[in-house]
């Protein structure tokens, strides 16, 4: 459960990414889009970051796992 959240916040990242390119390429330069979808990315990034340094604290996941 804990990977598949993992996988859907970088897929959620990606969206943002891509959707921040789209306002730079579309939008006139009044528009406050692009900025809001750098906010988002920046703080999905962030509770990616968060759960997996949690994840790894609590054991649920490792970075080396023992067959």
């Amino acid at each position: 459960m804990l990977k598949v959240l993992i996988v859907v916040l970088m897929l959620a990242v990606v969206v943002s990414l891509f959707s921040g390119l789209v306002f730079l390429l579309k939008d006139d330069s009044t528009s406050h889009r692009l900025v809001n979808s750098l906010a988002v990315r920046v703080g999905l990034s962030l509770l990616l970051l968060v759960l997996i340094l949690v994840a790894l604290w609590h054991g649920d996941l490792t970075l080396n796992p023992t067959p």
